[in-house]
């Protein structure tokens, strides 16, 4: 994955970002008591409130309606709907009208000239959705229908040629998969900020020493470029599972009709191809029920939100009185109604809370599709409303993670204060032993084991001495060298070169460890790999 995340994306993420976030037009049929409105306006959905047929204007017969003889009630219209989030979908809708009716003139299914009509018509009804002057209406149901309909009253017959060998269940599925395949391209441009703004942060921050924290218990030191460097490979996991979902979901159902396909000649390589999916889905039946591309990329966004929760939780602690590690810039926080002396980190605090809503919409997603059978069921229609809050809330946590690492400080001096409690430096004094008994084999007599100090000994030799400083109130490099002597002879002068956070950070060597060559090598590797310009950061 040497690009995980292409400057290509970054046009298609701002339009997509435009329609995640464009407020909607709407008008009510008629006055509704308070809270019949709010019901039916909002507890639908989590977005804008939901629309109705316009004032004046009576329902419509169904497109579906022809061996109906009664209209449905106004309680199952308002229950059935779905345009009232739906519509978000409405550009991808249009993509695939366009597409399939291309290739229905090319299969010599409509004439040119209907064709372009529809063409010309689409144009039109997504001008006037992007200046806000469309109108949604609930008893055309959803964003299809809508659409649909509006075509047939903008140019007449040739509109009811584009639904031939055409379900709302493949053209769902079209759409939701061009939806969640620019979703995933603007979240790899979110993740890719915030890793910028993470490693420019630990650029910023070379040598400062941390603890670092096993069980929240003080462990062994750590270079704070390490720790930032951490999130940034945890980021780029993340990235790496969304480029594998958007693989496996760029495949197109459209063609495969209700589920059994069609006996008409369609072609639907053709309509894949114009839209950029890799191939036709081989099922048909498949093609119109699989829901797993929606519950993988709703995973991959759990674990992005369990990731910056993380992150969150270690920032809100450090900000704290009790740790006082780093303080957050003015423009990154917020007050209290009551106590005028609170600064408090609530940006990171609603990240770690709002993870549980990602969660919970992946949650949602897998209990809704536990018991269906084969193969399209209106229960589907609810795939929608978890993947859109998903989306919305993971975009909103990256960038406001970005947002606080580009706006704290790590206060240096509280952090040196700190270092010296917890003995961090015991397990580089337990290597220490290892090493000395590896370069004088003759250690080895004293312990009657061929090989020198075995490290089981060393952790042995080394607790004592902690123990020790306990006793005394006082650190590992406080000890003298008669004391270290009385624990075990093993000690010589060279062994005050391992103590001390500062000494302990230059012995660790291995590869991906904490010590100061690593990680720098770490950190170039990171510059390079998301082109990062240095003349810009000085």
């Amino acid at each position: 994955m040497d690009s995980l995340l292409s400057s290509s994306t970054s046009s298609s993420s701002s339009s997509f970002l435009r329609l995640l976030y464009t407020p909607t037009k709407y008008t009510l049929s008629r006055p509704q008591p308070l809270l019949l409105s709010l019901i039916a306006q909002g507890s639908r959905q989590r977005g804008p409130a939901a629309v109705s047929c316009a004032m004046g204007q009576s329902k419509e017969a169904k497109l579906w309606g022809g061996r109906f003889e009664e209209s449905v009630t106004d309680a199952v219209e308002r229950f059935t709907e779905s345009i009232s989030y739906d519509k978000q979908l409405y550009k991808h809708d249009i993509m695939g009208s366009r597409a399939h009716a291309s290739m229905l003139a090319h299969q010599g299914l409509m004439s040119d000239s209907d064709r372009d009509s529809i063409l010309q018509g689409l144009d039109q009804i997504e001008k006037q959705i992007e200046a806000g002057e469309f109108v949604w209406r609930t008893d055309r149901e959803d964003v299809h229908m809508n659409i649909e309909a509006a075509l047939t009253d903008l140019i007449g017959e040739p509109a009811k040629k584009l639904h031939t060998a055409r379900s709302r269940n493949d053209q769902v599925l079209t759409d939701f998969r061009l939806w969640c395949r620019d979703a995933i391209d603007a979240i790899l441009s979110f993740i890719k900020r915030l890793q910028v703004s993470l490693v420019t942060l630990a650029e910023k921050n070379e040598g400062l020493i941390v603890p670092g924290y096993t069980h929240m218990q003080r462990a062994q030191p750590v270079l704070l470029q390490h720790l930032l460097l951490a999130y940034v490979e945890q980021l780029e996991r993340d990235a790496g599972r969304l480029l594998d979902c958007r693989v496996r979901l760029n495949f197109c159902p459209l063609g495969a009709c209700a589920l059994a396909g069609t006996g008409l000649p369609i072609d639907r390589f053709m309509t894949s191809k114009a839209l950029g999916f890799t191939a036709p889905l081989r099922n048909s039946i498949d093609a119109v029920s699989d829901r797993d591309f929606v519950l993988e990329f709703l995973s991959a966004n759990s674990i992005i939100a369990i990731h910056l929760s993380r992150i969150g939780e270690e920032w809100v602690m450090w900000a704290s009185e009790e740790f006082g590690f780093l303080t957050p810039s003015d423009s990154v926080s917020t007050g209290s109604s009551i106590m005028p002396q609170k600064k408090n980190p609530d940006p990171m605090e609603l990240v770690r809370g709002k993870s549980a809503r990602v969660v919970g919409d992946l949650v949602s997603l897998l209990v809704l599709c536990k018991g269906l059978p084969h193969a399209y069921n209106r229960d589907l229609q609810e795939d929608k409303e978890p993947v859109f809050d998903s989306v919305k809330t993971i975009i909103g946590m990256l960038e406001v993670s970005a947002e606080f690492a580009q706006n704290i400080t790590f206060n240096q001096e509280r952090i040196k204060k700190a270092l010296p409690a917890g003995h961090l430096d015991a397990t580089t004094l337990a290597d220490y032993l290892v090493k000395k008994a590896s370069h004088y084999p003759w250690l080895a007599h004293c312990f009657y084991l061929p090989g020198g100090v075995p490290f089981r000994t060393s952790h042995d030799i080394v607790g004592r001495a902690v123990g020790c400083c306990v006793s005394k109130n006082c650190q590992l490099r406080d000890l003298s060298l008669d004391e270290l002597r009385s624990i075990n002879p093993v000690f010589e002068k060279d062994v005050y070169e391992f103590l001390g956070v500062e000494n302990s950070i230059k012995k660790f060597c291995s590869y991906g460890s904490t010590g100061a060559e690593c990680v720098a090598s770490q950190l170039e590797y990171w510059i390079s790999k998301l082109n990062i310009d240095r003349s810009s950061r000085h």
